[in-house]
């Protein structure tokens, strides 16, 4: 049997497919063929076939480091449920719980061993991966290793002591999104040896990128909606703002719900499974949502506030039409938008000052005394945290990235990890705790029944459930459960969905702290040019959208895409690309070489071209290229 034909019979095994989407057949060859691997596929580009393909070929372990934890536990997951053995190493386990899971790894046929970049800063990740079969490295998210990229984590610079322990395993690096000089900064950090890279098309021929300015915005997106039937995302940048929009949304009759990190777990993923269902047609969200969920068929996705860079932007307008079918992303421009982004510029880089204030807050805070805390980690709330200390939110969220940039502390996402059990006794020790107390008999059987495993690993259970099962309430499963833990018979770790803060180092006095001012400002900026690049992209008037998305990912086409904004103006002037160009370039120098009025340019014209020169300048008005002046002179406004 050919290598072709293998590789296919587990496609169609494990996820029912026959045939692989395009490149992905070329980038799991070149990954078995030895060689490292970095590839660029666009959102919904299936990524993950690309390392669980070959991980399954060949026998061994599969480690994948991924930076969120969301993601993690979603593809751990979806693998379970296609059979195949995955685990994930996450901040809020014991360490009694990741000591288990390392062990099943060595000893067990686990084939996916998930762990975030931080992990691999710990000791005894590295002594436990040691003793592993590791056939592929993976590398998720993989723009964040580079300092050019908008999303830089530098504990994924950790990945390259992971190489130098295994130097004959290969790395796949994956990424949606990456220009040109991320990309060589990617192999160049993870020192590719014999490299192949893999680029998909960043162009999405079903997806119209549509830009208007000034409008309404709300009512703008109600005109849309009702327009434009079927699933949808808003996105808008503050918690507060996903309710208010959500409000006005249903008001107008459009079945709408919101959804951000500050609410319940429960809560949260009821509102996502009626919109994926369809129950609910709009979820208005701040950016995190979306991220690992499956839903081809989104129409719309529009964008409410402005992202703070093009590859933001290019993530999250790519969540419509991934069905291949027509889907619209739009941005809903004005003036002020400008004004809020350089707000944001501002806040995304305090004074060294005002971070030495929270870094010092954060240990008074967890009670870290100086010179300790290392390794220790907490359930942080940041908007508690900030309120307590009479602290601006944005600046003190800041502050704590680039303390965690400078590897003082981490900070992981709110991630919902559910309460887990493991017995620590034999089946006869647990017996004869059954019969000396007859009070904690029922639960214990109850357990068993219900749980699977319980001997010989953390199992994740769940307190209502038991409750519902035994007809009690769930305050009294949470007492018997904390009653056994205290009496080892079992360990009982209650769920959680805080985010994890952990100090990485001891804790030292506010004025040690020193994060490294030379990347600061590089890193600032790389911030100002994507800044720069998205407000250049909504407003701008007179270009292809989908070409200024190209173009800055570094593909260069020859032609417009037809249906964005721009292209829809363009077609109803029926002239062809280059007259278009040839003419426009005309007018551009008369306007620019000297002051005229609209009549003295008109006058320019030749006559038998008279039509196509009046139409030219006509859409470069509309576009407002061309605007007049205090004294009603033309004036080129690009």
């Amino acid at each position: 049997m050919s290598l072709e034909t293998e590789l296919q019979e587990i496609l169609l095994k494990y996820w029912g497919y026959s045939h692989f989407r395009p490149l992905q057949a070329d980038i799991i060859q070149s990954v078995l063929g030895g060689r490292d691997t970095l590839a660029l596929l666009p959102t919904g580009g299936g990524k993950s076939i690309c390392f669980q393909v070959p991980a399954l070929y060949r026998d061994g372990i599969c480690v994948v480091v991924s930076p969120l934890i969301s993601l993690m536990k979603d593809q751990v997951d979806n693998l379970r449920k296609r059979n195949i053995k995955a685990v994930a190493i996450v901040s809020g386990m014991s360490r009694r719980e990741i000591d288990i899971t390392f062990d099943n790894c060595i000893y067990g046929n686990v084939k996916f061993l998930y762990l975030s970049p931080e992990r691999l800063q710990t000791d005894i990740a590295l002594i436990r991966l040691r003793q592993m079969k590791i056939n592929l490295i993976a590398v998720d998210e993989a723009h964040c290793i580079s300092q050019w990229g908008y999303d830089f984590r530098p504990s994924y610079m950790h990945i390259a002591d992971l190489r130098k322990e295994f130097p004959e395993v290969p790395v796949l690096a994956l990424t949606a999104t990456a220009t040109p000089q991320v990309r060589a900064d990617i192999m160049s950090k993870l020192d590719f040896k014999n490299g192949q890279v893999f680029v998909k098309s960043f162009a999405r021929g079903n997806l119209s990128y549509l830009v208007y300015h000034n409008a309404d915005k709300l009512n703008k997106a109600v005109n849309i909606l009702r327009g434009v039937k079927g699933s949808a995302i808003i996105y808008v940048r503050s918690r507060k703002r996903t309710k208010d929009v959500s409000d006005y949304l249903i008001a107008n009759g459009i079945k709408s719900n919101f959804y951000h990190a500050g609410l319940e777990q429960a809560e949260r993923n009821k509102r996502q499974q009626e919109w994926m269902l369809n129950k609910t047609q709009v979820i208005v969200a701040t950016n995190a949502f979306g991220m690992g969920i499956d839903k081809p068929d989104v129409r719309t996705v529009i964008h409410l506030d402005l992202p703070e860079s093009p590859e933001a932007y290019y993530q999250e307008a790519g969540r419509a039409g991934r069905d291949e079918k027509a889907a619209f992303a739009v941005l809903l421009y004005q003036t002020a938008d400008r004004l809020d982004i350089e707000q944001i510029f501002e806040h995304t880089f305090p004074e060294i000052k005002f971070i030495r204030t929270v870094y010092n807050a954060l240990g008074n805070y967890c009670k870290v005394a100086l010179n300790s805390g290392k390794g220790i980690s907490f359930e942080f709330d940041i908007s508690a945290f900030a309120s307590y200390f009479n602290l601006n939110p944005v600046l003190t969220y800041n502050a704590l990235r680039i303390l965690a940039e400078a590897e003082y502390i981490s900070l992981s996402e709110a991630v919902f990890i559910p309460a887990r059990i493991k017995m620590t006794v034999g089946p006869a020790d647990l017996y004869n705790f059954q019969v000396q107390n007859p009070a904690a008999d029922k639960i214990i059987k109850m357990l068993l029944r219900s749980y699977g495993g319980l001997f010989d690993q953390y199992v994740k259970v769940s307190e209502s459930d038991l409750a519902r099962r035994m007809n009690v309430d769930v305050p009294f499963i949470l007492k018997q459960l904390n009653y056994l833990d205290k009496c080892e018979i079992l360990e009982y770790l209650p769920q959680t969905d805080k985010p994890q803060l952990t100090f990485l180092i001891p804790r030292l006095r506010p004025d040690d702290v020193l994060p490294d001012m030379k990347l600061l400002e590089f890193r600032k900026n790389r911030f100002r040019e994507r800044v720069s690049a998205i407000l250049n992209y909504a407003e701008n008037n007179a270009a292809c959208r989908s070409m200024m998305l190209l173009d800055y990912f570094g593909e260069k086409v020859s032609g417009r895409c037809g249906t964005c904004d721009y292209c829809r103006n363009r077609n109803k002037l029926e002239l062809n690309d280059l007259e278009f160009e040839r003419i426009r370039q005309i007018i551009k120098e008369w306007v620019m070489a000297e002051s005229l009025t609209y009549s003295e340019l008109n006058n320019k014209f030749p006559t038998a071209q008279q039509n196509n020169y009046l139409h030219t300048l006509q859409w470069l008005m509309d576009t407002e290229v061309i605007v007049f002046d205090e004294s009603q002179h033309l004036m080129w406004n690009e």
